[in-house]
């Protein structure tokens, strides 16, 4: 068992590795180039940091080796509470899917309510939401941290008492149950009104198919208006978001399965496979929005390509 629990902790530094790579791209792309300096962006951004962070401790807490059995004094005591129960890990896991939340919420005022997103989304509530993004992972982590880890005779393990396993299911609620299903709600309705935004577009201001006869007389198609220029960024956008959520959706949801089955069964070990496996599942979450960007967000390729002196075809990139 060991040569295989080795190969996956070499997996890991390798997720954490491309995460650490990815994330700074991102973070360097949307903070060097004017034009990536949006509301959206700035999200975006805030994401990539709490990723790059959770990269990072994925691959310490990786190549880090932890003695067997571990030094009777206070020193270590503080160890297991806040490094062996992956505090510092978890804690940027967590804010990174309240962050989530925070872009899917941003994304829905602006498709949804586009009047109210001026008066809700000014730079100053911007950067409370990020506050208080970072501030809710490191509470609800620290929370349950504290809580549940023992040590004992040597040992750190996780406590089996019903109050632990009933913080612990809650801690499951709010970390993605909660999340999920209002980022699930939220591209349910975004997609019904884009649809509906498509349709109003296409009645006022119908678009020029290749098999139309040219709007000019000189075989140029007629150039899109303002609305619909609009509408096909924030329609870019959603796919890519999207996206990024049904990827959240995969790699979070075995880690919640092992988390319940522990909280119901008081069986989790923390060298295994299964839980060593699905926290490199959590870990490929943080690495996957990069390459999300690279490949669906067309403002990102356009600011990457800006970034490295390529040309780039000019194109509206609309703010929100």
């Amino acid at each position: 068992m060991a040569e295989p629990l080795f190969a996956i902790h070499i997996i890991q530094t390798i997720i954490g590795v491309i995460g650490l790579t990815g994330n700074a791209i991102v973070v360097i792309v949307i903070c060097k180039v004017k034009f990536m300096h949006t509301k959206t962006n700035a999200f975006i951004c805030n994401q990539a940091v709490v990723d790059f962070l959770g990269s990072l401790f994925l691959i310490v807490t990786s190549a880090l080796p932890v003695p067997d059995p571990l030094p009777d004094n206070s020193g270590y005591q503080i160890v297991c509470h806040l490094w062996l129960s992956e505090f510092f890990l978890w804690a940027c896991y967590t804010s990174s899917n309240y962050n989530l939340v925070s872009l899917t919420s941003e994304r829905y005022v602006a498709i949804v309510y586009p009047f109210k997103y001026s008066t809700l989304y000014t730079r100053k509530s911007i950067v409370g939401m990020m506050a208080i993004i970072w501030f809710l992972g490191l509470l609800l982590e620290a929370s349950y941290s504290v809580a549940t880890n023992r040590y004992e005779n040597g040992q750190c393990f996780r406590s089996a008492s019903f109050s632990s396993k009933a913080l612990g299911v809650v801690i499951v609620v709010f970390q993605f149950s909660i999340p999920a299903i209002f980022m699930l709600f939220s591209y349910s309705h975004m997609a019904v009104e884009l649809k509906r935004s498509a349709n109003r577009v296409g009645a006022v201001a119908p678009t020029v198919s290749a098999n139309s006869a040219p709007a000019n007389g000189e075989g140029e198609a007629r150039p899109e208006n303002a609305e619909q220029s609009l509408l096909r960024a924030r329609r870019n956008v959603f796919r890519t978001l999207l996206l990024v959520f049904i990827t959240f959706l995969v790699c979070w949801t075995p880690i919640q399965v092992v988390f319940i089955m522990f909280n119901i069964f008081s069986i989790l070990d923390y060298t295994g496979a299964t839980y060593v496996i699905s926290l490199s599942l959590v870990g490929i979450n943080s690495c996957a929005n990069p390459f999300i960007y690279a490949f669906k967000y067309k403002q990102f390729r356009r600011g990457f390509l800006s970034l490295i002196g390529r040309p780039i075809q000019a194109e509206d990139t609309p703010g929100n």
